[in-house]
């Protein structure tokens, strides 16, 4: 999808997910994970802030993968994803539980941008997990997002369903980690600016994607 396909609405609403992304307050715990949690009624939003340290960039490249298990009811699954994405995500996870637990909450929204992307992205599916109550209810929106899991997820492919990545056309980031290394893209993808528009560096620039939505 690209956003010549959107309605001016599904413009306007990233446009204003995102803005709140960046604008938000976080709270950093271990690991350098920084989240925010907002409440509107019945709904959650719950956000990841982009690389922000030295502690960010160095989960940012620790590459090798590692295993994500479920204890399911009928078997064990498994799944692989970027090994310093998950290691921020296990830490960020035991401040926000509650509030993804909370069955007073009937929508839930994750949302991050470059780093917080990848961690949205690890947060939707958890939710998708251990909230199937309200699963038509759950939506992720990953901006500037690397590639998180690694090798082949036909099992579980289904729980990105309602998560998507932003792009803006030639943003280097979300051409990390390199194919090559084994990791992949889950979820949909809307593509929004125009190719060649941004050098590779610029086109992940807060501020583009901010231009591109608007305009």
């Amino acid at each position: 999808m690209t956003t010549s396909k959107m309605t001016t609405a599904e413009r306007r609403y990233l446009a204003d997910i995102f803005s709140r992304c960046i604008d938000t307050e976080y709270f950093t715990v271990e690991n350098g994970g920084s989240f925010s949690l907002e409440r509107e009624g019945n709904r959650l939003y719950v956000f990841f802030e982009k690389s922000d340290g030295a502690v960010d960039w160095e989960n940012n490249f620790d590459f090798p993968a590692e295993e994500l298990r479920r204890e399911c009811a009928r078997e064990c699954e498994s799944w692989y994803a970027h090994g310093g994405f998950l290691r921020v995500w296990r830490s960020v996870l035991p401040y926000i539980e509650g509030a993804l637990l909370d069955l007073g909450m009937r929508e839930i929204v994750s949302v991050g941008y470059s780093h917080g992307a990848a961690l949205a992205l690890l947060c939707h599916e958890h939710i998708w997990y251990n909230r199937p109550d309200i699963r038509s209810g759950i939506s992720g929106y990953g901006f500037g997002c690397p590639r998180v899991v690694w090798g082949k997820v036909p099992s579980v492919k289904e729980r990105w369903e309602s998560f998507y990545r932003i792009k803006n056309y030639d943003d280097i980031v979300t051409h990390l980690p390199p194919r090559a290394f084994g990791f992949r893209h889950v979820g949909g993808e809307i593509n929004i600016g125009r190719q060649g528009r941004y050098s590779r560096v610029d086109a992940h620039r807060a501020e583009n994607y901010i231009k591109e939505l608007e305009t």
